[in-house]
This record gives structure tokens, C-alpha cells and sequence, in this order.
């Protein structure tokens, strides 16, 4: 690969389609100890889109993709938690948007399967924007997956 591949400008990335339905969308959350200078990288440098947000984390529209930028004190970057929706969530997940027919027999096959989880099966932000079912669960390695479903895919990056 020439250098001229290698390089990279900031331009706007493609917004997500989220009314086309398109499936399955990447999510990841991650721990930063600057809100504003995780925007300013993000937006500025990425061109992603900010959605919602709260004092303690933003999203992202990465390439379609959301990501979750959660702030933490340099110390707890390794196992970070954060308060959301009433919910101590770990920062440090990963885990995958599914349609919401899928997250429900999903989370019945865990619960029969008798898998141990972080956050129990629920909904989130009930009767706000960016309603969602959720539940996080440890694999075998002890890394935090969280799945969850939008009733209206339509708010995945919409702003509060």
C-alpha cells in the first residue's frame, strides 16, 4: 500500500439509514476521560454525527455505526461503570443492535439457557427518545456484551 493510500482527511461520513431497516448495526462503548475532547476528535476529526447525549457519555453515528463515548477518571479506565437509566452499565462492551422480534427470542434463550446477567432483560428510557430493550451478560472471558433492540429504529442517533 503507497502512502497515498494510507492517508485520511476529515470529511463528513455517511449518516445511518436507520429507516431502511438495515441490520445488524455495530455498538460499542468506550471510556474517555474528555467529553469534549472526545467530540472534538469524533466530530471534527471523523465527521461522525453527535446524537444523544447526557453529563457522562455522547453517542456517535459512526458510519452508520453507534458508538458510546462514556466519561471516567483516568483511574477507572479499565472497569468503569456508569449510571444510565438507573442501570450501573460497564463502559468498557461491545455488543450488536438487533431487530425487535430477534432481542426478545434472544433474551428468552438466554433466560432458559439460565445465563447469569449483568443488567436483567428491560426497557430503557421508557416512553423517551431512544426507547430501547436491553441486557448485558459476561462471556466466558469476563467481557461485557450488551444487546439491544429499538422499538423506532428511527431514534438510534436522535438527539434528546
Amino acid at each position: 500500500m503507497g502512502d497515498a493510500e494510507l492517508s485520511w482527511s476529515a470529511k463528513p461520513v455517511r449518516q445511518a439509514q436507520a429507516s431502511r431497516g438495515d441490520y445488524p448495526r455495530f455498538h460499542l462503548a468506550f471510556p474517555v476521560t474528555d467529553l469534549g475532547a472526545a467530540r472534538r476528535f469524533y466530530v471534527g476529526v471523523l465527521g461522525c454525527t453527535e446524537g444523544r447525549s447526557a453529563q457522562e457519555w455522547v453517542d456517535f453515528d459512526f458510519f452508520g455505526h453507534q458508538i458510546v463515548a462514556f466519561r471516567v477518571g483516568a483511574a477507572d479506565m479499565k472497569v468503569a461503570t456508569s449510571l444510565v437509566d438507573g442501570d450501573q452499565v460497564p463502559v468498557r462492551h461491545f455488543g450488536v443492535i438487533l431487530e425487535v422480534d430477534e432481542w426478545n427470542s434472544l433474551a428468552d434463550r438466554l433466560e432458559t439457557a439460565g445465563v447469569r446477567f449483568i443488567i436483567e432483560p428491560h426497557v430503557r428510557f421508557k416512553g423517551q427518545v431512544g426507547e430501547q430493550s436491553t441486557m448485558f451478560l459476561l462471556d466466558p472471558f469476563d467481557n461485557a456484551l450488551e444487546f439491544k433492540a429499538f422499538e423506532n429504529i428511527d431514534q438510534l442517533f436522535s438527539p434528546q
